[in-house]
């Protein structure tokens, strides 16, 4: 008996070999070249290496021996339904694969499921009808000129000083006032020191970008604004800013905001960009103040159960 090179296998993996993974990222380059954005974000490629982690499973769509598409369900959020992203390669497409791998995920999840579509294209719209999902949260990507920088200068509130992160000696005390920051986040808010680890060990990781407000009283670390430099396309991005709740409300986020944004224009950067829920209208305020506008959008579906 001689196996049909044309025939469809998905499966389904709580680790990934060397192998598979090194496939896998190179499907998602592939992919990104043809339609101009990355199908799945920055957590998800760091999870593709290093093994086994917790809640997070992988799909390999296979035609034959050649994989044809990917898909990561990610089942942390002890309330959400798992999250999912997933892509097909671009010579793979229109031949019913993407329908197939959605459907797994269903399957997977349990029928409990949410999916993210960058970009928000209308081949993902569709595919989320077909899989009856609906619309659940729009995250939009922002940006701004850094050139001139015309950035104001950045006022602290009384007793707040801002210095740069020091890898290893600020970990604990960034951990923490993160997880305070983004309690209400499931994805930011439940980073681990391995997802910290997992982003330091980067080619992008510079803690010069890493700012960190403290307490001058006791030291004690209140808000942080890290930035981010993606050297191939000069863009410097708003990676994350976070504010303990006890110190909101003060003007720190704006401040730290425009220390980071001075700093990537002084790195000679063209361009800021960062990424912020649409529903969270005091960000998106404090951002369109600032001068950064909407560039593109992320839509997540999610099914009705």
């Amino acid at each position: 008996m001689t196996t049909d090179p044309t025939a469809r296998t998905i499966r389904t993996l709580d680790a990934l070999t060397p192998d598979q993974a090194e496939a896998v990222l190179a499907l998602l380059a592939e992919a990104a070249r043809a339609d101009g954005q990355q199908a799945v974000s920055e957590q998800g490629r760091l999870a593709i290496h290093g093994g086994r982690r917790n809640g997070i499973r992988h799909l390999l769509l296979s035609v034959g021996d050649v994989l044809a598409g990917y898909a990561q369900l990610e089942d942390t959020d002890p309330v959400e339904a798992p999250a999912a992203e997933l892509v097909i390669h671009p010579d793979h497409r229109g031949r019913g694969h993407g329908r197939a791998l959605g459907a797994a995920l269903l399957t997977v999840s349990g029928k409990r499921l949410r999916v993210w579509a960058h970009g928000g294209h209308s081949a993902a719209r569709h595919l989320a009808q077909t899989l009856g999902l609906s619309l659940f949260r729009e995250l939009r990507q922002l940006r701004r000129s850094l050139s001139p920088p015309n950035i104001p200068e950045p006022v602290y509130p009384a007793g707040v000083r801002v210095r740069t992160f020091t890898p290893g000696a600020d970990d604990a005390a960034w951990l923490a006032v993160n997880a305070a920051a983004f309690a209400h986040h499931p994805e930011q808010g439940s980073l681990t020191q391995r997802d910290l680890d997992d982003r330091k060990g980067e080619a992008w990781f510079d803690p010069k970008g890493f700012f960190l407000a403290e307490r001058e009283a006791d030291g004690e670390v209140v808000g942080f604004h890290w930035t981010k430099v993606h050297t191939a396309e000069q863009l410097g991005e708003v990676y994350v800013v976070g504010i303990r709740p006890d110190a909101q409300g003060g003007g720190l986020g704006k401040a730290l905001t425009a220390t980071g944004l001075r700093h990537l224009a002084a790195e000679g950067l063209p361009t800021a960009m960062l990424y912020v829920d649409a529903d969270n209208t005091a960000a998106v305020t404090v951002y369109e103040r600032l001068g950064f506008t909407t560039h593109e959008v992320d839509l997540m579906y999610r099914t009705e159960s």
